[in-house]
């Protein structure tokens, strides 16, 4: 049931008050340039603005997203009061994550229209970009009180749903917004996306299959991308089910922590050697090295498109491979989709990564002090006794498949948004974050080589924190580097600042629910 919409100024009166807010730390991380001018400030004859504005549209349809800002800015520098052509605008900033600009023109007609549905549903899904959950969910629900049929706010509560890791709600959210908006290629995308977490394989490659159909076509790397995504999803969707739980109900196993990455040891054959995967939480589907692959005769299933990372130039191509079966200590799971992939450290040989995937049905540990990691179903896992050194924070999935949390780094007063991941050695900060006055004066003097997924990153910045909190739990002096995130705020779905990486996390035992979507930690204790 949904509330009345909250049509006294009480809901933009605490929408302004969080606006200051939330332009500050938009703006802090410097995630969009303001740019309120127009290359045109002529002046637009009335019975011209109509056709002006059809043409914009038609232009944003064919992704032509230049031209048409111009022309919407064009006509806005002749009627600044003009609430279609700056909610057209507001929605195409939007769409290019500028944040800022989209909440600030949606605002101003929100503020003069409080029945304005499709304003609220361009402020809500700002919030929600920048993170900002809980007055992204209120904006959000007043849009569809205002108007049921508002497609923007019914993907903003689906996205927003399955980064609370609710896939069924998303899915029928998602699915309003593909009803109501038949024509919003983004709103197909994201209902392919979540369908595809869900292990709904062939609704998510109809998805996709329909976001090609309409989207413009001027994308070519995505839409290879996708092709290739959608030949694997087919396949998949063949198969009777995947991440089969077999073996025993829980396991422990032993830990080697290399350059602060927790190492396991698996094995993909019960009498195939050992093989030496990385625990990846910064990873959703697991990774096999193409080394290994050409050696236990591991075939490609398909190919398609380069995916985005950290490291050299940005990309890696596409290649998916199947397991038949991955085995650590006593558990195993059947039927693991996974990427093959050029490993570059030639320096730390290890076989692969284990990714959220593959151990999201159990209840996961990794205990950094005793070097142990358990896995455990949900109906055979004990809760530890809870005392004044446990606590449990709350955690998102971003669209990529990664894990976000919410950090506190010194100075900034607003929380930032920072990706849980015990596959990275070091922890990150966003080039942009890095030169905010704030952080900037704590860079230091060394410079660092970085090995991604991508590739090699050479020269790159080095900073010594204050002080990083996570939950209640804090780390003083902590070196981060900072590299440029943008890659991964593209497809994160909220923006992401930054990644907690092994140099913080080692000094913990964390237990991760996926399901529920929390992480449980306590300082770790040595044997």
């Amino acid at each position: 049931m949904r509330s009345e919409p909250l049509t006294s100024r009480t809901l933009l009166r605490s929408t302004l008050a969080f606006r200051a807010a939330f332009a500050t730390l938009i703006l802090t991380i410097a995630l969009s340039g303001i740019a309120f001018g127009s290359d045109d400030v002529n002046g637009i004859e009335p019975q011209d603005t109509k056709k002006l504005l059809k043409q914009a549209k038609k232009l944003a349809r064919k992704g032509d997203v230049g031209e048409a800002e111009k022309i919407l800015k064009r006509i806005i520098a002749t009627d600044p009061q003009h609430d279609e052509a700056r909610l057209d605008l507001a929605y195409l900033l939007l769409k290019n994550r500028k944040l800022v600009e989209a909440a600030d023109y949606a605002f101003e007609v929100a503020r003069k229209d409080e029945k304005n549905s499709f304003a609220f549903a361009i402020l809500g899904a700002a919030y929600l970009g920048a993170g900002n959950f809980v007055d992204a969910k209120t904006l959000l629900n007043n849009s569809l009180a205002l108007d049921d049929d508002e497609a923007l706010a019914w993907a903003g509560l689906g996205m927003l749903a399955f980064y609370e890791n609710r896939l069924n709600d998303s899915i029928y959210a998602l699915e309003q917004a593909v009803y109501e908006d038949r024509n919003e290629a983004d709103f197909a995308f994201a209902l392919a996306q979540v369908s595809a977490r869900a292990e709904r394989y062939k609704q998510a490659a109809d998805a996709y299959q329909k976001y090609l159909r309409i989207a413009p076509d001027n994308d070519r790397e995505r839409t290879e991308r996708i092709k290739g995504l959608i030949r694997f999803l087919k396949y998949l969707g063949r198969r009777p089910s995947l991440y089969d739980l077999a073996g025993e109900k829980q396991t422990t196993v032993p830990v080697r922590l290399v350059n602060n990455r927790p190492v396991i040891q698996i094995k993909l054959k019960d009498d195939g050697e050992p093989l030496d995967f990385v625990l990846d939480t910064g990873s959703g589907i697991s990774v096999i090295s193409e080394e290994t692959s050409r050696r236990l005769r591991i075939k490609p299933i398909t190919k398609g498109g380069v995916a985005r990372a950290l490291g050299g130039d940005g990309r890696f191509d596409i290649v998916y491979g199947f397991l038949r079966k991955v085995s650590i200590g006593d558990v195993a799971i059947r039927n693991v989709p996974v990427y093959i992939r050029r490993f570059y450290n030639a320096s730390e040989k290890v076989d692969g990564y284990i990714g959220l995937s593959l151990i999201s049905k159990y209840i996961t540990t990794i205990d950094y002090g005793k070097q142990t990691f358990s896995l455990a179903r949900k109906d055979d896992y004990s809760e530890p006794v809870a005392d004044e050194n446990t606590m449990t924070v709350p955690l998102r999935l971003t669209s990529s498949g990664f894990l976000s949390g919410q950090v506190k780094l010194h100075g900034i007063e607003i929380p930032l948004n920072f990706i849980v991941d015990t596959g990275a050695s070091v922890s990150v900060i966003s080039e942009d974050l890095a030169s905010t006055k704030e952080i900037s004066g704590f860079i230091q003097d060394e410079r660092l080589r970085v090995i991604g997924a991508a590739g090699i990153t050479e020269d790159v910045p080095s900073f010594l924190l204050p002080s990083i909190t996570f939950g209640s739990y804090s780390r003083n002096d902590l070196k981060a580097i900072a590299l440029d995130l943008d890659l991964i705020n593209e497809t994160s779905g909220f923006e992401q600042a930054g990644i907690l990486g092994g140099n913080f996390l080692r000094n913990y035992k964390l237990t991760f629910d996926f399901r529920q979507s929390m992480v449980t930690f306590s300082p770790s204790e040595q044997d």
